[in-house]
């Protein structure tokens, strides 16, 4: 499987989700906690952020938890000297939903379109 069926695997995978994450992410920065919303997707324990898709209870085979861009700094998972470069690739979040994606594969950050 090619990089870009993945992603539009990946893509469909997540899709039913989006709404939801569009809506904590407008949440997080509405009330000021952070201009840099990213969602953790994990299949099995992440201590970070706070969870808001739960796998047992969606029957889905993912956990999602709500974070930002400051706690992955804080974290050392972005590192400080690396924070004007993640910042130029991060993606409006009006637009779109920033997901950093924990699996088999390894860690990548993906952004995916929300319905408008």
């Amino acid at each position: 499987m090619s990089k870009t069926e993945k992603f539009l695997a990946l893509e469909q995978e997540f899709k039913v989700y989006l709404p939801v994450l569009q809506q904590a992410g407008e949440v997080i920065r509405d009330e000021n906690i952070s201009n840099y919303p990213i969602f953790a997707a994990h299949q099995g324990d992440l201590e970070m952020g706070i969870p808001v898709i739960e796998k047992p209870k969606h029957g889905g085979k993912w956990n999602i938890n709500a974070t930002t861009l400051e706690e992955f700094v804080a974290k050392n998972i972005i590192f400080t000297d690396k924070v004007d470069e993640f910042l130029k690739s991060y993606k409006n979040p009006d637009e779109f939903v920033c997901i950093f994606i924990l699996s088999e594969l390894g860690a990548t950050f993906n952004y995916f379109p929300v319905a408008k």
